[in-house]
């Protein structure tokens, strides 16, 4: 059961606040739990013991951070129940995926574990000329300072430890801003970093609401920003950040090709579990699906079979798969752009239903690829499609930049096939062009009179250009149609 109230973590220690957090149950929407809810005042004195405890944080031996992180690892094997069902709760997560979750918690913490003492750098000869005889070069790395955390709702704890860890293994102290939606999961965390030695100050969560929270962002004490969540609120964050170096995780969008010799059994199975996965509530849940002709019809069947079979329901009960979504008005969001699809012409396979925050897995095909639900990121328990006639050089510019959406997954018997199309939607280098620096780095070069700018495009900033075409895909020397499915 849940504590009928959790305190923030502030330097190292528990606060309690006037101001609450309600947390709920995502599946009854009750009110599951209170936080107390950090302020101004708590997030200028988190920051201040922040940059206090770095040279103390900074001085401690990599044995001894290791031995912090092992230490958590420990207590979160220890409380992995608890931990399981407080997110199960927060979250909606059915509790058999909580319970993974947790077990990548303790992962995380255990790697970084082993990552703290394999911190070094090395030591260059410099005596390549007589100048330079008895010379010797030496670099290392070094804790880059206060870090500003800002983790999603979707996994509480894993992609909150894949912060803090690496935050705690380097030797920086950090401040964190869970999710408002969830986190307990963050608190409780701080509680077992709170059992360790670490120096005062070196790690605070508190949970406050976004208008308070822009410190976190603007704030020149911290040296480093690192923030989970949707492209739009990330790259605001990137553009207010200042000097600082920010470390993005953001959404996608992801498609799949089922070829028409892949194993059907195999790919159906990988399709659901990846398309329904925590309500579709993931960056990289599946999306789109792209069919070949000659197997879309037993495709569709087993596909349909498949998720009609998904139990759908409380996620605390150990055979539901698909919990409710984070909140209600991202339910009625999805059941719009499912609305939108099939009055121009989608076909629901199956699902569509909404009751409160729960969706039922559902099935589109033929959506309009100009359709929110194809083009934007869906973070909810349904599939669309996107019409590509072939998968040769014949079909449309628009066309070919879905394919290169973020991410993508081939499902394919022989090799050569999965490396060939795989390619295919990769980045080409033009005949006659040599190779391109990072994009950061060659307009700097640009800039310097170092090197010359790429031809007939302007410079960006790699932030500024994920909204361009890309350049268009190699031609599949390879006959056949292929036929959307959702």
């Amino acid at each position: 059961m849940l504590r009928a109230r959790y305190p923030l973590w502030l330097a190292n220690r528990p606060l309690d606040t006037a101001a609450s957090l309600e947390v709920r149950d995502k599946y009854t929407g009750e009110v599951a739990t209170r936080t107390a809810l950090a302020g101004p005042a708590e997030i200028e004195a988190a920051i201040a013991a922040a940059v206090r405890a770095r040279e103390p944080l900074a001085r401690l031996a990599a044995c001894d951070r290791a031995e912090v992180l092992r230490h958590a690892a420990r207590r979160f094997e220890e409380r992995a129940e608890e931990l399981a069902f407080a997110l199960c709760v927060e979250a909606g997560k059915p509790i058999r995926d909580s319970r993974g979750e947790v077990t990548r918690l303790v992962d995380t913490f255990r790697i970084a574990s082993e990552e703290a003492t394999r911190i070094g750098g090395e030591v260059l000869p410099m005596d390549v000329t007589p100048r330079a005889r008895g010379y010797r070069g030496l670099w290392k790395r070094v804790p880059i300072g206060p870090c500003s955390f800002i983790s999603p709702f979707n996994f509480p704890l894993n992609l909150a430890a894949h912060k803090v860890a690496p935050a705690i293994a380097a030797g920086c102290p950090f401040v964190l801003k869970p999710a408002s939606a969830t986190p307990v999961g963050a608190l409780l965390i701080g509680e077992v970093l709170a059992e360790t030695g670490l120096p005062e100050g070196a790690f605070s969560i508190l949970p406050c609401a976004r208008e308070a929270a822009r410190a976190f962002t603007e704030d020149e004490r911290f040296k480093l920003l690192s923030f989970t969540g949707s492209p739009e609120v990330g790259w605001d964050l990137k553009r207010r950040a200042g000097k600082k170096k920010v470390v993005l995780e953001l959404g996608g969008n992801a498609a799949v090709i089922v070829e028409r010799d892949a194993d059907l059994v195999d790919a159906v199975q990988r399709v659901v579990f990846g398309a329904f996965y925590q309500s579709g509530q993931s960056c990289i849940k599946t999306q789109r699906i792209l069919v070949h002709a000659d197997v879309l019809a037993e495709f569709r069947a087993r596909l349909v079979a498949a998720t009609r079979a998904l139990v759908v329901g409380d996620p605390k009960r150990e055979e539901t798969f698909v919990g409710p979504l984070i909140t209600e008005a991202d339910a009625e969001r999805l059941e719009r752009w499912i609305a939108s699809a099939r009055a121009r012409g989608a076909q629901l396979l199956c699902g569509g239903g909404r009751t409160g925050a729960l969706l039922e897995p559902t099935l589109l095909e033929d959506v309009p690829r100009d359709e929110p639900i194809v083009r934007r990121e869906a973070f909810g328990p349904r599939v669309g499609a996107l019409v590509v006639p072939r998968l040769r050089g014949g079909h449309r510019r628009g066309e070919r930049q879905r394919l290169r959406a973020p991410s993508r997954r081939l499902h394919a018997r022989p090799r050569p096939r999965a490396a060939r199309v795989g390619r295919a939607r990769g980045r080409r280098r033009p005949r006659g062009r040599r190779a391109e620096l990072p994009r950061r780095s060659h307009a700097l070069r640009g800039r310097e009179g170092l090197g010359p700018r790429t031809r007939g495009r302007a410079l960006r900033d790699r932030g500024a250009d994920r909204a361009a075409a890309p350049r268009p895909a190699r031609s599949l020397k390879r006959r056949g149609s292929y036929s959307p499915l959702a």
